[in-house]
């Protein structure tokens, strides 16, 4: 009898152990991205984290309490992750809370809107606990592109005229004011693209200007440049390590210096820095700022390193145009598993966004757009295929602004990969988008769109 009793015991106690061991989830991974947009916290593991969130006041916190969680070098790194950049948190600390808790406590920098939930398994990520940290009173982007450009970047055009916009306040400005502000941004002098040697344009020939048409001196045109993934979603990588996120906002950044730099035309960037953006997120951005017309920057890869040139993509109504735009649609749609989408949150304007397919004259305006980018892309590089193709790109489903996506070349083809890191030739597929995007203006004078800025 006494014999069975401690075999029970021993049977228990051996039980115990390795269960309290294995419901202890190591943190394999903690990732911060920090951008004007929002910041985002990830934490990796293999199993899903059981998570608690609320809030404190005086002075403003954010507190995360992970139960039955190993706090090992992931979670205490996370500390040195937070940097004096950030535009919302101001420091984080980690540590046991009581037994099986850890507790995560972030201060703030102002009131924020947070968003936390789990992210299963996809790609190269295990599970993902995800922490998005958005203002409480998000900046209105009218107003951000009313802002002086930065100055310091070979990347920027700075239009002359800007230091009598800094000392316009900023503080609650009605419409009114926003319309007079605007009013003098078009009347002042800007820098011309073909002769400004602050624009790094890599020793290429100065790109042949399209002859101004008065109907373009109407107001001013606004063209949404969207660097493709960012953040947790790389895109597509190279032999050499290269990774597609890198690569487009590189050349957006360039595409917006010449947009910047050409009379009449702001060009802004749907990511101007390394986070994630979901794709629908994109466009809602783009039909903030009344943008005329929205492209989409790729590096694409393939399953053969042979692939190489540039395509142009239009969305499809009808199905695509040919099985490998088919494939690449689905490839690009996929960014939003990769990046992580929080799909709790149901936003009505989405819903309306993508619903509102009947968007027939819009496609008719991005395959002009397209067409004419890809005959400016044929002129330094091979093309793929001979013609702009279609199909359901999420990204471009804008029901009322012409939307191309642009693959500049295979990231995936070894010697395209070379090419696309260096600067001089990142500068020629600028100058070839815009081209691009001038004679499609030429040819198609934007007048029945009203905007806010009018010029007199």
């Amino acid at each position: 009898m006494l014999k069975a009793v401690l075999k029970l015991v021993t049977l228990a106690w051996f039980l115990w152990i390795p269960q309290g061991h294995a419901a202890a989830v190591a943190v394999s991974s903690a990732r911060v991205w920090p951008a004007q947009d929002y910041t985002r916290l990830t934490l990796e593991s293999k199993k899903s984290l059981r998570n608690n969130m609320f809030t404190v006041s005086n002075p403003d916190r954010l507190v995360i309490d992970l139960e039955e969680v190993e706090l090992g070098g992931a979670l205490n790194n996370l500390t040195k992750l937070i940097g004096n950049n950030d535009p919302y948190i101001k420091s984080v600390r980690v540590g046991r809370f009581k037994p099986g808790v850890v507790r995560l406590v972030l201060d703030l920098k102002s009131e924020v809107r947070p968003q936390l939930f789990v992210l299963k398994p996809v790609a190269e990520y295990g599970y993902r606990l995800v922490l998005d940290v958005y203002p409480a009173h998000p900046a209105d982007p009218l107003m951000a592109l009313l802002e002086p450009a930065k100055v310091g970047t070979p990347e920027t055009a700075v239009t002359t005229g800007q230091a009598a916009e800094q000392t316009i306040a900023a503080e609650k400005i009605d419409a009114d004011e926003k319309q007079k502000l605007a009013q003098s941004l078009n009347a002042a002098p800007q820098i011309n693209i073909e002769t400004d040697s602050s624009i790094d344009n890599g020793n290429q020939p100065p790109l042949v200007a399209t002859p101004h048409l008065s109907e373009l001196r109407a107001r001013t045109l606004i063209i949404a440049i969207d660097a493709g993934h960012g953040g947790e979603d790389p895109g597509a990588r190279g032999r050499y390590g290269s990774r597609e996120k890198n690569v487009t906002l590189a050349i957006a950044r360039k595409v917006k210096a010449l947009i910047d730099g050409t009379p009449n035309m702001r060009g802004v960037l749907i990511r101007d820095g390394d986070y994630f953006i979901p794709l629908i997120g994109r466009v809602t951005k783009a039909r903030k700022l009344n943008a005329d017309l929205f492209i989409s920057i790729h590096a694409d890869a393939f399953i053969k390193a042979k692939a190489r040139g540039s395509s142009v993509f239009a969305l499809s109504e009808h199905g695509a145009t040919s099985t490998a735009a088919r494939w690449l649609a689905k490839k690009e749609n996929e960014a939003d598993l990769i990046g992580g989408v929080n799909l709790a949150v149901k936003d009505p304007y989405l819903a309306r966004t993508l619903l509102d397919l009947s968007q027939t004259a819009t496609i008719t305006d991005s395959m002009k757009l397209a067409k004419h980018v890809l005959s400016e892309l044929g002129g330094i590089n091979d093309l793929h295929r001979g013609r702009v193709e279609q199909a359901g790109f999420a990204v471009l489903k804008s029901p009322d602004i012409p939307s191309i996506l642009v693959e500049t070349a295979f990231i995936s083809n070894p010697s395209e990969e070379r090419r696309l890191n260096d600067k001089a030739y990142q500068m020629k597929l600028a100058n070839a988008i815009m081209g691009g995007i001038k004679r499609y203006f030429a040819q198609n004078p934007a007048l029945s769109k009203p905007k806010f800025a009018q010029v007199n």
